[in-house]
Parts: structure tokens; sequence; C-alpha cells
């Protein structure tokens, strides 16, 4: 048996470490990822619809598929337009997948995974540690859409019988961050240390956030999905949500600290103000108490995680 996945948004952060994580994973195999050009909605249609045809054709008898959805350009800040589009977009692969699923009878051997966001869903959430019984209260646009297409996953689930994953992740970061997508502090911080423009700080130093390191969610992404697909053969179709985070509280002071004893010289940062900070919560605390057993591992150290991503960003400053 094999499990097949394809990897819709292989191209950004968590895309290409999720692509690196089921290269060497015994027993998968990622199925090739055309480009999409999500402002051409018929295009979009066109391609997912061949693809589909083609990866559900190219089953064996006994061969598992899940669809990771890892795509989505926007963050705090973005426009309601941007969103809307994003969320039509996440909907109508699901219809896709849906009609291809249910015409090629393999909808008992698939799973769905939604890299959701912990941050956006619990802004406004009350009585940190959240976990997955915590009732998300999104503060901004952005984790309104996170919500919604949790929601439109729900929906697909009960139409279809396809089980899914909602993967509510912390604050992502580490190589492969884009530097024309700088929604990420330590990216920032990061950047600042090789640039004569400081980084701009608009929360409080005392502001708590849980940071993960990108192949560590990967891998973790991986074992979550495989349990997934194990429990279908006891449980059924499942639709499961987990919390995808380190468990470790970190403030931005502490965030900073660690810069200064990698640097040994003061962080290059400037604090200000934003319209966008009634959108962010002061306190973060995540706590997974569900499937808990797949959290017991080894983590990547902040500070190792933070150093190798200051590398990767002055490989692409150099690079150009």
């Amino acid at each position: 048996m094999t499990l097949t996945t394809w990897i819709i948004g292989s191209g950004g952060l968590l895309g290409r470490a999720l692509t690196r994580a089921v290269a060497v994973r015994g027993g998968w195999h990622r199925e090739p990822s055309p480009a999409l050009d999500w402002a051409d909605p018929q295009a979009v249609h066109e391609v997912v619809s061949a693809r589909l045809q083609a990866w559900f054709d190219g089953l064996a008898g006994d061969d598992e598929w899940c669809l990771i959805w890892a795509a989505g350009a926007g963050v705090i800040g973005t426009s309601p337009a941007q969103f809307a589009a994003e969320l039509a977009q996440f909907t109508e692969v699901l219809a896709l997948v849906e009609t291809a699923a249910a015409r090629h009878g393999v909808a008992a051997r698939g799973s769905v995974f939604l890299a959701s966001s912990a941050g956006g869903l619990y802004g406004g959430s009350s009585n940190p540690p959240y976990t997955e019984g915590t009732v998300p209260v999104p503060l901004s646009p952005y984790g309104e859409t996170k919500l919604a297409m949790e929601e439109a996953l729900d929906a697909f689930h009960r139409r279809s019988g396809v089980a899914v994953l909602k993967g509510r992740i912390a604050n992502l970061y580490g190589p492969g961050q884009k530097l024309s997508k700088m929604q990420g502090l330590i990216s920032t911080l990061a950047k600042a240390q090789f640039s004569p423009t400081p980084a701009s700080i608009f929360v409080p130093l005392d502001t708590v956030r849980d940071y993960i390191f990108v192949d560590d969610c990967a891998e973790l992404i991986c074992d979550a999905v495989e349990r997934l697909l194990a429990s279908r053969a006891s449980e059924g179709a499942l639709n499961v949500t987990k919390i995808l985070a380190s468990g470790e509280a970190v403030t931005v002071g502490a965030l900073i600290g660690h810069f200064q004893s990698l640097t040994r010289r003061k962080p290059h940062i400037m604090l200000g103000s934003s319209p966008t900070i009634s959108m962010q919560a002061l306190d973060l605390r995540l706590r997974s108490v569900v499937w808990v057993e797949l959290d017991d591992r080894e983590l990547t150290p902040l500070p190792a995680g933070i150093h190798a991503s200051m590398l990767d960003i002055l490989q692409g400053i150099q690079q150009g």
C-alpha cells in the first residue's frame, strides 16, 4: 500500500518542508503539483480537474490518497477581497475532489489536510492556553477566513465521507520564507540583521507566542495524516482538529534576547504602532489535547531554528 499525496501550495514555506518530508518518508509518494494561476478561476478548474482524473486513475487497488492544502497568500492586513477569493478557491477545489472521488469510488481511501491557523482562530478567545476545545474567536479577516475554510472542510466531509484533518498551526518559521512575504516576526527580525532598515515591532514586548520550526511541523503533519488513516479502519472516516505547536510560550522580549545572543549585538529593531494591533492577541499560548502521543518528540530548539533562518535569509540576500 502506498499513500499518494498532492501538496497544493508546494512552493511556500510549509509546502516546501512537506515536499522534503514526503520525499524521505517510506510508503509515501508525492503527486506532481502543476502550477495554478489563481487569478484565472477557469484555468484552475481545468488544471485541477485534469490532475485529479490522472491521480485517481493511477491509484492501485490498496493505495490511499491525501490532498494537502498548504496554499494561501493572505496575512493580517490582506484585503477582504483577496480573502474572499482564497476561500472561493478552496471550496472550488473541494467540490472538484468530491466529484472526482465519488466518480472513481475512492472516497473511502482518501483524506484532506487543511493548514489552518491557531493564531488567526484564537485571537479573541478566552483563557489561554488554547486547546482544540477552545471556541475560536477570530479578530481579523485572516482568522475569519481560516475559520470559514474549516467550516467548508467540515461540510465537505459530511457530504463526501472523505476523512479530514484540520491542523491549527502555531507561528511557523524557518528556512524557505519568501523575503517578499515577511509576515513572521522571526523572519522579519532575521532580515533586519542584514539590512539598514530596522525591524518594526508593533506589539508589546510581553506578547506571548508559540513558534514551531517548519520542518518539525511538516513531520508532525505527516504523522497526523498517517494516524488519521490508521484510525479510519476502526473508527470510520474521521473529522479531526489538532493544534500543531511546540507547546513553548515565548515572549517577544525573549525572542529579541535570542537574536542578541546569536549575533552578539543589539538587535536592529524599532518599536512602533500599527492599525492592525487590535487584531493581535497578547497571549497565544497553545496546548494540544488531541492525539497527544504525536507531540512526544524532539523539536528544533528555538535558537537553532533562528540561526538556520538567518543563514537562509543571508544566502537569499547574497543571491539577489
